[in-house]
């Protein structure tokens, strides 16, 4: 199985990143692991520019985080206050089916 994959900006259509990966449809999830690394890998500047990524070094490693306060201000902004009473209560089902319920 092969999966391309493109990075395209959303506002410019510029094409941003493109690539190929190859495995077995067993290995689907660990493709999909993979295109994720590589397409944040190249555009860490971008992300770190942004905030949306932080970072701290450990000797000679820079490791990288995902910086939570803008993807929240994010879901504040786009995922309006009419949302999230359907949004808990498709939360709260989606527990009680699969019996993650605490209370």
């Amino acid at each position: 199985m092969r999966i391309s994959a493109q990075l395209i900006h959303a506002t410019s259509g510029a094409h941003l990143w493109a690539d190929r990966f190859d495995g077995s449809l067993a290995d689907i999830f660990d493709l999909q692991d993979k295109v994720a690394r590589q397409a944040v890998a190249k555009h860490l500047a971008v992300l770190e520019e942004a905030n949306l990524v932080s970072w701290k070094r450990r000797g000679r490693e820079k490791l990288h985080f995902i910086n939570p306060v803008p993807i929240n201000e994010i879901a504040e902004r786009w995922v309006s206050k009419f949302e999230r009473p359907r949004l808990r209560a498709l939360s709260e089902l989606k527990k009680d089916l699969e019996g993650e319920r605490d209370d």
